[in-house]
């Protein structure tokens, strides 16, 4: 992206990754570029990427503002009925395999911390254990000492 907004002549004011779903309206990055007024161009791979839906909306507002958005790569299709399908139903499919990764890598999550805390347990019966040893091996240094 920094070649095409270069071989554009454009100074780059910031590069956004935003890992969140287009769908969602909390994105706190996206916001922020929209309401920074010093971007004039917001440069995107795939107009899918800046949102799934609503496209029009942003790009609307953006050119009443004097600003615009530059998609680098068109859609394959060029209809935007046959797009926005393609875009939910792609949203949906990486919403459901999200869900099921998450719940795998929250598994595996608890697992280490479960594992953690048994080594951490572990180490601190052994460290008690070593400090009742050296306790009783100093009394019965002392005891020897007074016999």
């Amino acid at each position: 992206m920094r070649r095409h907004a270069a071989a554009r002549g454009y100074q780059v004011v910031a590069e956004v990754p935003e890992i969140a779903s287009s769908l969602n309206d909390e994105r706190p990055k996206l916001k922020k570029l929209l309401a920074n007024a010093r971007i004039g161009v917001l440069v995107v791979e795939h107009k899918n990427r800046l949102t799934r839906l609503g496209y029009g909306y942003i790009t609307t507002l953006l050119e009443q503002q004097g600003r615009r958005v530059e998609v680098i790569y068109p859609s394959d299709t060029g209809e935007d009925v046959v797009d926005d399908v393609v875009a939910i139903i792609t949203s949906m499919a990486a919403h459901l395999y999200g869900r099921r990764n998450a719940k795998r890598r929250a598994a595996q999550i608890q697992a280490c911390v479960r594992q953690c805390l048994e080594r951490a347990a572990e180490a601190a019966e052994a460290a008690e254990a070593a400090e009742a040893a050296e306790a009783a091996e100093a009394a019965e240094a002392a005891e020897a000492d007074q016999a």
